[in-house]
């Protein structure tokens, strides 16, 4: 093991510690809006009533054609829903969009009905979920009543980068999504 010189050595590494730290805790970035979109709102920023109607007319065609062309796609409040809720569990960072807008405990977890579940050779329980995510246990506590076809599934994000598995109420278990 190397010595660091005079303290400055250990001075160095807090710095990076804390700076790296620092990154880590900083909010994401929301992505910018789409030109198209920019475009249209700036419009409303034109006083003459001609001009505007004009410039919304040319902005709302640009739009248009951008969606058709799939440069511009839109996404209402229950599709990103939907998209986040099918995505849970995966490492997707790029799909961190789909979490504007929504409250902390609406985006760390998710209520499903069980669609499967079974033990596997180790005595560990694998569950798909309606909507075919499968989650398989990965810690040794045990299940009181074993789900079940229609069970009530609640899924967590828990500390670094894991999660747990509720079952019709009961004690969590630890699992990690498969697919």
């Amino acid at each position: 093991m190397t010595r660091l010189d005079g303290g400055r050595g250990v001075a160095l590494m807090l710095a990076i510690l804390s700076t790296a730290a620092a990154a880590a805790a900083a909010p994401r970035a929301a992505p910018g809006r789409a030109p198209a979109v920019q475009s249209v709102l700036d419009c409303r920023k034109i006083a003459d009533g001609v001009q505007r109607l004009a410039c919304f007319d040319s902005a709302v065609a640009a739009m248009a054609n951008a969606e058709a062309t799939g440069d511009l796609i839109t996404v209402d409040r229950a599709q990103r829903r939907a998209a986040r809720h099918q995505a849970f569990g995966l490492s997707l960072p790029s799909l961190a969009f789909l979490d504007r807008g929504e409250k902390p405990e609406e985006v760390d977890r998710i209520t499903a009905k069980v669609a499967a579940a079974s033990l596997n050779p180790y005595g560990k329980w694998i569950v798909r979920l309606d909507d075919g995510a499968v989650w398989r246990q990965i810690d040794d506590n045990a299940v009181d009543r074993p789900p079940h076809r229609g069970s009530v599934a609640e899924i967590r994000r828990a500390s670094l980068g894991s999660y747990t598995m509720k079952l019709d109420g009961q004690f969590a278990i630890r699992v990690h999504r498969d697919n």
